[in-house]
């Protein structure tokens, strides 16, 4: 089982991503796109019960058929920081993760990875922890600045922190707002990017993160019934 030691505070927190940023893999493209399986994973909360529920539901990356999915309850141990959720959200991602009959292959994020102040956001946590494969695929960027991507899926357009390209906003359906894709761990930003619109074919999002933002929910429904 992977451990996941919590911070005392918010100081000790950004000295653990300080410290474990040296070990993100950047120098490997990760799996092709359409093969293999690819996991989703998300968190659903309930503040006032101090309960967090994790889902992880992997596909079959060529027909998006769900292969396996498993749910995880913990408490809420971390307090809100932006910039430090996957201390609130990794320890029960990990015991869902930990809960699969299968193997993930690539694990999809709803959140950051390289595109991050610190260049550590949840995807690259989880990556490093776990040594899988990892993007961060999001619904909003987080600080950094980019231009209007062109309209058509497929256009795209850097997600900059001055000069550096931490990320793209990608389009993925016509007419759609974007999504911003980000490496996590142990992939490029175009193979990140492949992913992104080989598993949202009819929709926004990756089918991935849909798949585990329903199951997270209804299983935080069912936990604080």
């Amino acid at each position: 089982m992977t451990t996941f030691p919590m911070p005392a505070d918010e100081a000790e927190a950004r000295a653990v991503q300080d410290a474990l940023r040296a070990e993100v893999v950047l120098d490997e493209s990760g799996p092709p796109p359409g093969t293999g399986r690819v996991t989703g994973v998300d968190v659903a909360y309930d503040e006032e019960r101090d309960v967090v529920v994790a889902a992880a539901v992997v596909l079959d990356a060529a027909t998006l058929d769900v292969v396996a999915e498993a749910t995880a309850r913990g408490r809420v141990s971390f307090p809100y920081i932006p910039g430090l959720l996957a201390f609130r959200e990794i320890p029960t991602v990990l015991a869902a993760l930990e809960r699969l009959p299968v193997g993930p292959g690539l694990v999809v994020c709803d959140g950051y990875g390289l595109a991050h102040p610190r260049r550590f956001g949840l995807a690259s946590h989880l990556g490093v922890l776990t040594g899988l494969p990892v993007i961060g695929v999001a619904k909003n960027p987080f600080t950094f600045r980019h231009e209007r991507p062109g309209p058509r899926r497929g256009d795209f357009s850097p997600l900059l922190d001055g000069e550096e390209e931490v990320g793209r906003a990608l389009r993925t359906q016509d007419g759609t707002k974007p999504v911003f894709v980000s490496v996590g761990h142990r992939t490029s930003l175009d193979n990140a990017c492949a992913h992104t619109l080989a598993l949202a074919r009819d929709f926004r999002q990756p089918e991935t993160t849909r798949r585990a933002d329903a199951l997270c929910r209804s299983a935080l429904r069912e936990a604080v019934a």
